[in-house]
């Protein structure tokens, strides 16, 4: 068998993303045959032992891929030190344990993917993928069509000097004391939707997000998970 980088091993093998994995390598929590691991390292899977803190790494048999209606009040993590509901309540059944692909934050609802496929998850979250990602989005005021063309051009929301990508904005129904609209983006950053709408004085009162690349929510209903189709994986991989 051809070697492969340690970090993408540790992918395939539901450790965690290939980031995440040269954090743990870099962090000395890896070992290839009980030696400490540097980031860039190559193993042989069927002659090498590879442990992460102490526990051996064991190559995933069988991949899942499972759509989440996530609903509001969970946060999006396997365990939380701080007692919180966690998204690993609602896909206990699954059969597998299934990492989230990306985030929602706790007061997020909506799509949510989840697997067991490190390479898959990499696949969809890479930033140079700009996979679109399309919300419903409620605001406790009007959206005038200045704060529209904000959004939809692009706006500093980190105090970085590095504007969002352009955006998409479909008004569904707005009002002097409510406006519902939909928004298409195409990166990931830490709590973006809310962060545009802050930047543009737009108070969120729901937030859902109802489809990642051309794979839509539909009817699941909240809280319930369903497996993907091989269609649906395809074209996530591929978008």
């Amino acid at each position: 068998m051809a070697l492969v980088r340690l970090q993408k091993y540790l992918s395939e093998c539901s450790v965690a993303s290939r980031r995440k994995s040269e954090e743990l390598i870099n962090a000395g929590k890896v070992k290839v045959n009980g030696k400490i691991a540097v980031v860039g390292d190559k193993i042989d899977p069927k002659k090498d032992t590879v442990t992460v803190s102490g526990k051996k790494v064991v190559a995933v048999k069988q991949k899942y891929y499972v759509m989440l209606n996530k609903p509001r009040g969970y946060v999006t993590t396997m365990s939380d030190e701080l007692g919180r509901k966690c998204v690993a309540e609602l896909v206990e059944d699954v059969g597998a344990t299934v990492y989230p692909v990306g985030r929602l934050d706790r007061d997020s609802e909506g799509l949510l993917l989840l697997t067991n496929d490190g390479e898959f998850a990499n696949a969809v979250m890479h930033p140079r993928k700009h996979v679109p990602k399309t919300y419903r989005v409620t605001v406790r005021s009007n959206i005038n069509d200045a704060q529209v063309e904000k959004l939809e051009n692009g706006i500093d929301i980190d105090e970085n000097g590095r504007d969002t990508l352009p955006a998409q904005v479909r008004i569904i129904e707005k009002s002097a004391a409510r406006s519902v609209f939909e928004i298409t983006i195409y990166e990931g950053r830490n709590r973006q939707i809310r962060k545009m709408c802050e930047a543009v004085s737009l108070d969120v009162i729901r937030l859902k997000r109802n489809a990642i690349g051309s794979v839509k929510l539909g009817m699941l209903k909240v809280g319930k998970w369903r497996e993907l189709t091989e269609d649906e994986v395809h074209r996530l991989q591929s978008q």
